[in-house]
């Protein structure tokens, strides 16, 4: 995913900036960086890599050196970032957060109207914020720059770039991710989560609309252009990706899933002696089931976060499984002989919590229920980085479709039906998953209940991933 956090101050940002970015760690796990920019020394900038250390260990002798009155920060899932871009609209920094699907249409586009080449990164990839920069200078200001990548790219791009002037800031054009302005009295500040200010002394100022850019300077914000009137907020913010104390369009994720967890102990029958969540983005789930249906909450397990702060660190798959099993500790005395309801914010491709369901078991206990808290995931997300898997079957839930089907190519009309929570293909999928899984019962939140418990209008909601819908 990612996440951004920028500052426009009267007085030195540097400080703000640092902090603000490392409140945004939990949304990458690659890279980190910042860049500013002051009168005496120009723009300077600082990357690092933070898959084996935080934000705040790589970036601490940047902090102290670094100067500036303006600056953007970001942590990255994948490129390094921001960069600093020198073109006819002079130097600036640019970071973003988004997926571009049509990256080799845009970069032959590039090339015939004479951009030479693209630095490679690692992985041979052209870096995505370089391409978004590509676009903005094909255009004779920064405005209709900016305006041109959003209507060009194929997926979702919100940015923030950052001039000796002031500090642009847009939001994709549907809204799927958040960005969210506060102020005190001689700063502005740009984020993704929205409490990542609070301690710094900001108050919340407003959320851009779907597509709005704005710039932000000491003095104030101006609007450059005005946001759209649809949305699609990308729901999976509240269910997983989002820190308990940021909100979204007025909704703060922790109330959320507590929500999510009232649904779904008002449609579950079964009586565990103790209900659990997969922590962290399960455990307000599992408190609101809990609260709900009277059974007790417990925590049969607990994270160890000192040394392996992120769950799905590092990037190769199979090592993020295997950290994922190490970090869950059993306390035994809360398990054996135990019939347990553990509720997990997803099961996208099933092997952690498989490897978690076995050590509950193989640490005495009688019974695994698990309750998911939002509908199988049958799509791949074509609007953000939500994995970086290129194929659908990674996916637990295709898998199983394909399994019965006979075929990886599944027409969308048959998906739909195993979309259905109502549909009898619904049921023997579950069940498949369930029995792969080892699990003593599996029941998903429904798609109805995970939107009610959101609270704002269905049509402003990207559920994508779940149903296809667009």
């Amino acid at each position: 995913m990612g996440g951004f956090f920028g500052v426009a101050s009267k007085n030195d940002c540097v400080f703000d900036l640092f902090f603000g970015t490392d409140y945004h760690s939990h949304l990458g796990t690659r890279r980190g960086g910042m860049a500013v920019y002051g009168e005496k020394k120009g723009f300077d900038r600082a990357i690092h890599n933070i898959e084996n250390a935080p934000f705040r260990t790589k970036f601490d002798k940047d902090m102290r050196q670094m100067k500036g009155y303006l600056g953007i920060g970001c942590i990255s899932d994948y490129e390094p970032q921001p960069l600093i871009i020198r073109s006819h609209h002079g130097t600036y920094a640019i970071t973003t957060v988004g997926k571009i699907n049509n990256t080799e249409e845009i970069t032959d586009l590039i090339y015939k109207n004479g951009n030479t080449h693209f630095l490679e990164m690692s992985g041979g990839d052209i870096n995505p914020t370089e391409l978004v920069a590509a676009i903005i200078n094909q255009k004779e200001n920064l405005i209709d720059g900016i305006r041109y990548a959003q209507e060009l790219i194929d997926g979702s791009m919100t940015l923030l770039l950052m001039t000796s002037k002031g500090i642009y800031a847009a939001r994709d054009r549907m809204g799927r991710t958040p960005v969210i302005i506060g102020k005190k009295e001689d700063s502005y500040c740009i984020t993704f989560e929205s409490y990542a200010y609070l301690n710094l002394g900001y108050e919340n100022d407003r959320e851009l609309g779907p597509g709005e850019i704005v710039i932000v300077t000491p003095e104030g914000i101006r609007t450059l252009l005005a946001p759209g009137k649809e949305m699609k907020i990308c729901t999976f913010l509240w269910v997983y990706y989002g820190y308990p104390s940021s909100s979204y369009e007025g909704v703060n994720v922790e109330q959320m899933r507590y929500n999510c967890g009232i649904k779904m102990a008002q449609r579950d029958t079964i009586r565990p002696d103790n209900v659990a969540g997969v922590p962290d983005s399960g455990t307000a789930h599992a408190v609101g089931y809990a609260n709900q249906s009277g059974i007790p909450f417990s925590r049969p397990f607990v994270k160890y976060t000192p040394t392996w702060p992120r769950s799905f660190m590092p990037t190769v798959q199979n090592k993020r499984d295997l950290i994922a099993k190490m970090k869950l500790i059993p306390i035994h005395q809360l398990i054996k002989g135990k019939s347990l309801l553990l509720i997990d914010d997803s099961i996208v491709r099933g092997t952690q919590l498989r490897e978690t369901t076995e050590f509950l078991y193989q640490s005495g206990a009688k019974e695994v229920h698990i309750r998911p808290a939002c509908p199988p995931l049958v799509y791949g997300c074509k609007y953000l980085n939500f994995s970086r898997s290129t194929s659908d079957m990674a996916l637990i839930a295709r898998r199983i479709i394909a399994r019965l089907e006979g075929t990886d190519e599944v027409p969308d009309e048959v998906l739909q039906e195993y979309a259905d929570p109502n549909s009898p293909k619904y049921d023997i999928m579950v069940e498949e998953i369930r029995k792969e899984m080892n699990f003593t019962s599996l029941k998903y939140n429904r798609l109805d209940d995970l939107l009610d418990s959101v609270g704002i209008e269905p049509c402003k909601l990207c559920t994508y991933c779940w149903n296809g819908k667009e």
